[in-house]
């Protein structure tokens, strides 16, 4: 109980520290704007937190700044969210903040799957 306690409390943090990446997502993502799908964001699952979650879809949506490139811990993380039965897509803030459209676009491809 008390790891879900910390995690409940980490994730709050997370959702007020918001980077800008995130929130240009979560701004096309929330509210059903986008295809009408719920999306949450900063959702404990397991022993992780993700960035934004399509529970309906079963999809975790991570925006990555360059502290994820080639992360180790990233692959653990992405394999057991996949074991658990979810689709995962990562997006590099950059393309976030350049070309939302075009991640957008990505996304679809992905739901459409």
């Amino acid at each position: 109980m008390r790891q879900n306690m910390l995690q409940t409390a980490r994730a709050r943090q997370l959702r007020r520290d918001q980077t800008e990446a995130e929130k240009r997502l979560w701004f096309a993502l929330r509210a059903r704007r986008f295809r009408g799908l719920k999306f949450r964001r900063q959702v404990p699952i397991g022993p992780y937190i993700v960035d934004f979650l399509c529970a309906e879809r079963m999809l975790v949506v991570e925006a990555d700044g360059g502290q994820h490139a080639d992360a180790l811990t990233d692959q653990r993380r992405d394999q057991w969210l996949e074991g658990q039965g979810f689709r995962v897509l990562r997006f590099w803030n950059s393309d976030i903040l350049t070309n939302l459209p075009g991640v957008l676009a990505r996304l679809s491809d992905e739901i459409e799957r």
